[in-house]
């Protein structure tokens, strides 16, 4: 693999959204726990926010794993053993793909958060 240096460049934007990613999961947490502290008495929401909170982590673990698949894949890619070259590669597509999972898992976290955040409001203002 001649450009070993190509799996190491899609690293920091895999790090954004990571970034991005554990930032959903401080406001999803934080917003879990004042809805357990209202004690609120729709379970339901309460208990669709904790599988989002579980999506999200399994974003999280997507990308972890395709930074460490880019990282093996580029370091073995510039050691340039001709042996072992071909393996760059396919660690490289295996950690683009396992990329592609977590970002179809965030796809899935946003149409979910959407359909929760309306049903929120659906019950608040149907109270009032």
């Amino acid at each position: 693999m001649e450009n070993w240096y190509l799996p190491i460049t899609m690293i920091p934007g895999i790090g954004l959204l990571i970034l991005s990613t554990s930032n959903l999961m401080v406001t999803l947490t934080n917003e879990l726990s004042g809805l357990i502290k209202e004690l609120s008495k729709d379970d339901s929401i309460i208990h669709r926010k904790l599988a989002q909170l579980k999506t999200l982590n399994r974003a999280m673990v997507f990308f972890y794993t395709a930074v460490a698949c880019l990282a093996i894949s580029g370091l073995i890619g510039g050691l340039q053993f001709k042996v072992i070259e071909n393996s760059a590669t396919y660690i490289s597509i295996i950690g683009i793909v396992i990329m592609l999972l977590g970002l179809l898992s965030l796809i899935k976290y946003s149409y979910r958060a959407v359909s929760i955040r309306q049903d929120q409001f659906k019950t608040k203002f149907n109270k009032n």
